[in-house]
């Protein structure tokens, strides 16, 4: 994998997307694969808690007999964390603002999310 190759697509879906605040591609283990997050964000820490949220949701899936998760998205008050899987081995971490249209952003993640599994390919 290029790392500078999914740190390109990872800033190019920050920059492109309305209300995209940051992205990170997070192992499955929760270590940082490549990140565009705002400066005041731990990578590492940011990445272990990705990690760490998307085990959680799927021990919680298969209890609820929901099947595999396709996605978890947290809403807060200042805006979404939304977690994708993107491959077997890693998870797309998007930070958004609540003025986000979540229907256009869920394409925009589907496009970069193919795009990644083509450079770690």
């Amino acid at each position: 994998m290029g790392a500078s190759t999914i740190g390109g697509i990872l800033q190019n879906f920050v920059s492109g997307t309305a209300d995209v605040q940051g992205a990170a591609l997070v192992s499955h283990d929760g270590l940082p694969l490549a990140s565009s997050l705002p400066s005041a964000m731990d990578e590492e820490r940011t990445s272990a808690m990705s990690a760490a949220m998307l085990s959680l949701g799927e021990r919680i899936g298969k209890e609820l007999s929901r099947g595999s998760v396709e996605k978890i998205m947290v809403e807060g008050t200042d805006g979404y964390g939304i977690l994708i899987g993107c491959g077997d081995d890693a998870v797309f971490l998007v930070l958004a603002n609540h003025s986000a249209k979540q229907g256009l952003l869920m394409l925009d993640i589907k496009r970069t999310v193919s795009d990644i599994k083509a450079a770690l390919n």
